[in-house]
């Protein structure tokens, strides 16, 4: 079973899972601001933090397949689903499988749409270069996923996403970036999902289409949408602003589509 951890006494269960190459502790910053009213479930998605290395290739579906296996451990019937990143995707396919057990879907700086085919070449280009040399793929990735403009006030959280990144088996890395390259559509969700479904993006992410998945969500009352100054990483670039979203939207309710 995948690595989890399990925090506090709420009503409401919040399920966190992180992005390619973090594990449950990045959701550290964020914690303090989130509501008393969550209960947390942090999860190490395969390959990541101290869970196994499932197979060759973590595609979305088999790492959805593994969370639901924690929740039944758990006990867990309706939770709240929040996926940064590529824990995004492994939340869309979770709840392409299992509607049934989501209150809400947050998508945390993470999207819907698939790779398209210049972002699948980059990711085949990069197999070799995680394989053989990953320490050099961690450091000339993990700065540009940060909001360039604060690059000075952010050097202690860079360095944090730095050392999460280096501790990520490699090879753990390789077998979901492999799986990230066969990522579907899966707007359809978004269209058909009863759940409250709520999106977190930011304005200078380089590795989502913000403008681009913004204008194209479907327009239905359950889905809200934040578009906030920063980068790829909000946990860790605006946690407090993040959590107070989280536990206004997810708790209560607010007009859809309110940029801050």
């Amino acid at each position: 079973m995948l690595n989890f951890e399990r925090k506090g006494n709420g009503k409401e269960t919040l399920v966190l899972l992180h992005g390619f190459m973090e594990n449950l502790s990045i959701w550290s910053d964020m914690e303090p601001h989130l509501s008393d009213q969550f209960s947390l479930l942090k999860i190490d998605l395969p390959g990541h933090g101290q869970s196994d290395i499932l197979a060759e290739v973590h595609t979305m579906e088999l790492m959805a397949d593994e969370v639901k296996k924690v929740l039944d451990h758990e006990k867990l019937n309706k939770v709240h689903l929040l996926g940064h990143s590529m824990g995004g995707y492994t939340s869309l396919a979770f709840a392409e499988k299992h509607p049934e057990s989501l209150k809400s879907l947050t998508l945390f700086f993470s999207t819907y749409f698939p790779d398209d085919e210049e972002k699948k070449q980059q990711r085949i280009k990069s197999y070799r270069i995680i394989r053989d040399a990953f320490a050099h793929y961690v450091k000339a990735g993990i700065p540009n996923l940060f909001n360039p403009n604060e690059r000075d006030i952010l050097e202690g959280k860079i360095e944090t996403a730095l050392a999460t990144a280096l501790s990520t088996n490699n090879m753990g890395a390789l077998a979901c970036v492999k799986g990230m390259v066969e990522r579907t559509d899966k707007k359809h969700i978004l269209e058909n999902l009863e759940a409250k479904i709520l999106i977190l993006a930011g304005k200078h992410d380089n590795a989502v289409k913000t403008d681009t998945m913004i204008k194209h969500l479907p327009d239905r009352t359950n889905i809200k949408s934040y578009i906030l100054d920063c980068g790829h990483n909000g946990h860790w670039e605006k946690p407090g602003i993040c959590a107070e979203i989280i536990n206004t939207e997810l708790l209560h309710n607010l007009p859809k589509k309110l940029v801050l």
